[in-house]
């Protein structure tokens, strides 16, 4: 089987893990605060229950109990909720390596913004990435856990400082996928490394017949809250990659900044309205004029990343044979969309910030002009541009002419 297109269907496996899994996670953890919130008191409740709550689904009914600490006996059946948060985190992390280390030279090097060797990139990719849970969990220890709101402004600034030092590090669109899972390791950490070891010990107490400590309680259901408002964004930055008029814009990095704000903006709707305090409406007028404004950011100016210096590993493909006749076919049937200023009717920006309207950066993109216009019909949608088998066929002889170093027959 070619390399590159086993490659392309393990990128496929891993993003469709890594959604599936996300899903599910996403899905507790709304449930779990909508449920939280909801819990109605009354003074005819068991002995340690918190708050209890009435729900239909599926044409039956659940009736739901929350002890604040603990229940009296350890229960024979218990459902644990982490292996969502992990299979999210680790498959998450494995895209990442797929798609933005095994191609650093494509997705996450921008020699224009930081001229570096690959395995550079990726150790500061790790080592970013690695560095907001430590910052976050120290934050939280601190005297500052006692105020919310102030840990999650200080918490805020943190992120919009990050936001800016990815696009000075990365790609556009590397920056925003880094942001994401900057901010999706301080989630998976606080369930691996905070949340399920404060229930496990509460557990042992139960076992043990000891009370267990209140305290293990409330710092789980504080990190919990944090992890419930920081989802939104996290979710938009995963799906970034599609808009390059989001990631590949001047302001980029306010851009990032405002979603976090519109994303909490909209937790805080839903919030209020399952812990019955009432429905702010005003937070969806405030998250509309912050999108007005991230429109505004995209478009004044329109600057979208400069053209990138030729890799060494894109050398091959302009110096291999028969480039002249890939060149043509590529302006020919491509750059009208994707190029600094798109001709075709309907788009302003070149789709998913990919030019190719140089010699250097077809030849940067070879990969992914074989993949979605010679091995497979992807590109262009609907084959609007008509291009014929035979230049389909050219474009996969020049790939693997050149990744191969055999001359095209």
């Amino acid at each position: 089987m070619d390399y590159l297109i086993f490659w392309e269907w393990l990128s496929f496996a891993a993003r469709w893990l890594h959604v599936i899994t996300a899903i599910a996670w996403i899905g507790s953890s709304f449930y779990f605060i909508a449920l939280d919130l909801g819990l109605r008191r009354h003074a005819a409740l068991p002995a340690g229950v918190n708050g209890e709550e009435w729900q239909v689904h599926g044409g039956g009914f659940y009736h739901i109990q929350k002890y604040m600490v603990a229940p009296a006996h350890m229960p024979e059946h218990l459902i644990w909720f982490k292996w969502e948060s992990y299979a999210t985190w680790l498959s998450g992390f494995a895209l990442l390596c797929i798609v933005y280390y095994a191609g650093a030279d494509l997705y996450l090097i921008d020699r224009n913004v930081l001229d570096v060797s690959t395995w550079v990139a990726i150790l500061i990719s790790l080592a970013s990435i690695s560095i907001g849970w430590l910052i976050y969990d120290l934050l939280c220890k601190s005297p500052l856990a006692a105020n919310d709101t102030a840990l999650m402004l200080i918490l805020y600034g943190v992120i919009v400082f990050m936001a800016w030092g990815y696009t000075h590090l990365f790609t556009g669109r590397a920056a925003f996928l880094h942001l994401g899972a900057f901010t999706a390791t301080i989630m998976s950490a606080n369930v691996f490394l905070l949340i399920i070891p404060n229930q496990k010990k509460v557990v042992a107490d139960l076992i043990a017949g000891k009370s267990p400590d209140p305290k293990l309680g409330k710092q789980a259901k504080q990190r919990s809250t944090h992890n419930n408002y920081l989802t939104l964004p996290v979710i938009f930055l995963m799906l970034s990659n599609h808009y390059p008029l989001a990631t590949s814009t001047a302001f980029n990095w306010i851009i990032a900044s405002l979603v976090f704000i519109i994303g909490v903006l909209i937790r805080h709707y839903f919030n209020s309205r399952h812990a019955g305090t009432g429905n702010p409406h005003w937070t969806w007028l405030a998250s509309a004029i912050l999108f007005i404004v991230i429109i505004w950011l995209s478009t004044v100016p329109r600057i979208l990343t400069g053209e990138a210096k030729v890799s060494r590993a894109a050398e091959p493909f302009l110096t291999g044979a028969h480039f002249e006749q890939v060149r043509d076919t590529v302006l020919g049937r491509c750059s009208m969309c994707h190029s600094a200023e798109p001709s075709w009717e309907g788009i302003m920006l070149p789709p998913k910030g990919v030019r190719l309207d140089t010699d250097g950066l077809i030849a940067a993109h070879a990969s992914e002009i074989y993949i979605q216009a010679g091995a497979s019909h992807a590109m262009p949608p609907g084959n609007v541009t008509q291009v014929t088998d035979a230049e389909r066929a050219l474009l996969v002889a020049w790939y693997r002419s050149a990744t191969a170093g055999k001359p095209v027959q």
